[in-house]
């Protein structure tokens, strides 16, 4: 119980650690957004930053006001290696079209970005950036450098996205980046019907994986996520409480104690008895936990 204290002391008063803590490590975790869908005064939607060293290398997830706090992290679009989209509920990426807008003046190389395959309901990584971008159909034509459209003078645009698509129907974790020391895979994960991505990251020795919203069904995740040094998962629900699409406080606990992770952070956190919830993961887990918070950042231990 103290160890909790304290960490939620830290995580209330951590909303303006500085880009230079985040820079100063070898490899650190920043959370950019800590929130849901629901508007919260204090917590923007869901958005991480991996640092190695000082660049923040990875970017997951850009959800409403995720743009702001990456002004706020000061970490540059030109130093990026990935953008890692997990799904497209607009608290994970509803701010991605003003985070590419005039994105060529920062950036001159293609950017990354991976994302997962479509269904019925959500569209794939290609159809949803196309819907977004394309030159003569999107919802912000202006972007459509982004999708290899040609420049308009005085228009400004986006740089150029180089996407890949996960296939979620795949049971096995997939390859998506592996270049200059940093190694990342991804994991198809329970949803409900709404196709979802795992990221787990491997560089200098050490290793982070992001949950993102899931039920815990998955039996193969706790493989995916045993051992690492840092695991964020969504803490969305109140105690006591289930739902087809988010795992219960009780669930992310027995997820981290059976990984055996070297840190829990929670984050995606609802508006709700926070105290309880906590205390209801704790029952299962016993290991080092942070609650999250915007700008929040963890050296990767």
């Amino acid at each position: 119980m103290i160890r909790y204290s304290i960490v939620c002391f830290f995580a209330l008063f951590s909303f303006n650690v500085s880009a230079e803590t985040c820079a100063a490590n070898p490899v650190a975790l920043q959370i950019l957004g800590s929130g849901g869908p629901t508007i919260n005064k204090d917590r923007a939607s869901t958005s991480y930053l991996l640092w190695v060293g000082p660049q923040a290398k990875m970017l997951v997830d850009m959800g409403g006001g995720a743009f702001l706090r990456f002004g706020q992290s000061e970490a540059k679009l030109a130093d990026l290696s990935l953008i890692a989209l997990s799904h497209f509920h607009p608290d994970h990426v509803s701010d991605l079209p003003a985070f590419l807008w005039l994105s060529p003046y920062l950036r001159k190389e293609s950017l990354p970005i991976v994302g997962p395959s479509g269904n019925d309901l959500v569209p794939s990584l290609p159809v949803f950036l196309s819907r977004l971008f394309d030159a003569k159909s999107g919802a912000f034509q202006v972007l459509g450098t982004s999708m290899g459209g040609p420049p308009v003078p005085g228009v400004g645009g986006g740089v150029l996205l180089d996407a890949s698509v996960v296939d979620v129907t795949k049971a096995e974790p997939s390859k998506v980046y592996d270049k200059d020391g940093m190694t990342v895979t991804a994991l198809a994960i329970p949803h409900g019907r709404i196709p979802a991505l795992a990221y787990r990251v491997e560089v200098k020795g050490k290793s982070v994986v992001f949950s993102s919203d899931q039920n815990g069904s998955n039996p193969k995740f706790v493989d995916f996520a045993r051992g690492t040094n840092v695991l964020v998962m969504h803490l969305a629900i109140a105690a006591g409480t289930t739902n087809p699409i988010h795992a219960s406080p009780a669930v992310v606990g027995k997820i981290a104690q059976e990984a055996g992770v070297g840190r829990l952070i929670v984050s995606h956190i609802g508006q709700f008895d926070l105290d309880a919830a906590i205390a209801e993961l704790k029952q299962s887990y016993k290991g080092a936990l942070t609650v999250g918070a915007d700008l929040q950042c963890t050296q990767v231990n």
